[in-house]
């Protein structure tokens, strides 16, 4: 059964104007951190929660979840994940190399366990295909206190040809302890995207004609309410999507959803 989010406080701290060597720490991991308190009147206990996100391009993002290192579709190569923790967990969501990357695989997935659709698992040489944890959308997983649902992800309208065919791709819900994270993966605003509840943290694409357009993106977050949002994946072959237009269209419709505008394109 899926949690549902029942904390009445929740805490999203940047690292601003702390002191130098904080700060040389944050320029280096270009990290985000989040912060939930939980407290439980009936046992006067109150329980912390912190979850860093790392940007580390594109769709490449790690996850530092306590003491949990998720690589979301990990690729680079092995350089660019010098210094960060090493991989417990590693999901993959799709074909394409923005997303699959075997040299990258090869390099960072030591003893992680990995999580793909079967269309990448296909792609893959044995030595890690054999790695592999095949979830199809719509299936979970019970993984190292985790609960992990594949959801769907596909270009609309729909058809045989498009760049993402519903089912062939995964986006992932991650979810311990009442909280949880949407990997929404290559895109459109789905109605299973719409549907979606008590997301915290959302990882959502804007980059036409491969996902979709800042506006449909925005349209779709409005309507499904993540306390927190980072738009990412927002390269296309015209540069790279105004996502200052999107955080100032969410927060023109609900000022209550924290936009954050990482880094996933550095120099």
């Amino acid at each position: 059964m899926w949690p549902t989010y029942t904390d009445s406080t929740k805490s999203i701290s940047w690292i601003i104007g702390v002191p130098v060597v904080i700060l040389v720490g944050f320029l280096i991991f270009n990290s985000y951190s989040i912060s939930k308190k939980q407290s439980d009147a009936s046992m006067s206990t109150t329980e912390s929660l912190s979850i860093q996100v790392i940007p580390i391009m594109h769709a490449t993002a790690i996850v530092q979840w306590e003491n949990t290192a998720i690589y979301i579709d990990p690729t680079g190569g092995a350089e660019v994940f010098e210094g960060k923790p090493p991989a417990d967990i590693v999901l993959v969501t799709d074909i394409h190399g923005d997303h699959l990357s075997v040299e990258t695989l090869n390099a960072v997935v030591g003893e992680a366990e990995l999580i793909a659709p079967q269309a990448v698992k296909d792609q893959l040489p044995e030595n890690i295909a054999s790695r592999v944890r095949v979830l199809a959308n719509g299936e979970t997983m019970s993984l190292g206190g985790f609960d992990i649902l594949a959801m769907p992800m596909y270009n609309l309208p729909e058809s045989a040809d498009s760049r993402h065919a519903k089912g062939r791709g995964n986006g992932y819900i991650i979810a311990r302890d009442g909280f949880r994270v949407y990997i929404a993966g290559d895109t459109a605003g789905t109605p299973e995207m719409r549907a979606a509840k008590d997301i915290d943290i959302a990882f959502v694409p804007m980059n036409l004609p491969y996902t979709m357009g800042v506006e449909e993106a925005a349209d779709a977050v409005l309507d499904f309410k993540p306390r927190t949002v980072y738009p990412y994946h927002y390269r296309g072959p015209d540069g790279l999507a105004d996502v200052a237009k999107f955080k100032a269209l969410v927060n023109a419709g609900n000022p209550g959803i924290e936009v954050i505008l990482a880094n996933w394109y550095p120099q």
